[in-house]
């Protein structure tokens, strides 16, 4: 009888330290990294993106902690939210495909990084955090109520379905997404 209730005394114990090492550290939430080489870490990451186009990255273990900027990785998964980066700034993923359909998160225009002691200073990507882009083959395009015409006009012009939708939004730019995501169903 006393073997059988250490053994579930230890059990017990096991469980607990088990559930206080998997708990998050205090601001953080569970994320993944993708790092520039293409590998990915799984951890906890603190949301900076806004604030300064970084995150904070702390491994499963809570060990090692590391500041990330959007020109040193080329996306992250936030608290279930989707980021890429692209010229040092976080898009955040609203739908993917042939033609990604992305909001801005961050600003990196301006933010020095260090080669050493020298300072580089990036140049980021145009508009202001919550400004909606379209990303294929390279190519990063705002997309604002005078580019939206054109990019119906070019982007979707292979898929029919695609451009009827995009034209029945009425200029509803954050509304593109059901049209790109008819676009990338439809064009593979």
């Amino acid at each position: 009888m006393k073997i059988k209730t250490a053994i579930i005394a230890t059990a017990v114990l096991l469980t607990a330290a088990t559930q206080i090492h998997a708990q998050a550290p205090e601001g953080y939430t569970k994320g993944t990294v993708t790092l520039a080489g293409g590998s990915t870490v799984e951890g906890y990451i603190k949301d900076n993106i806004k604030k300064n186009a970084a995150i904070s990255f702390v491994d499963n273990n809570g060990g090692s902690k590391k500041q990330f900027e959007g020109s040193q990785i080329n996306g992250a998964v936030v608290d279930g939210v989707n980021y890429t980066c692209i010229r040092g700034d976080f898009f955040k993923m609203v739908c993917s495909g042939k033609i990604c359909f992305l909001q801005k998160a961050s600003n990196a225009a301006n933010k020095a990084s260090y080669n050493g002691a020298e300072a580089v200073f990036n140049s980021g990507t145009e508009g202001k955090i919550g400004d909606y882009f379209v990303y294929s083959g390279g190519n990063l395009k705002h997309i604002t109520k005078k580019t939206v015409q054109s990019f119906i006009d070019t982007d979707l012009a292979g898929c029919q379905a695609a451009v009827e939708k995009a034209k029945s939004i009425n200029g509803d730019i954050p509304a593109l997404e059901a049209a790109i995501t008819v676009y990338n169903n439809t064009v593979k």
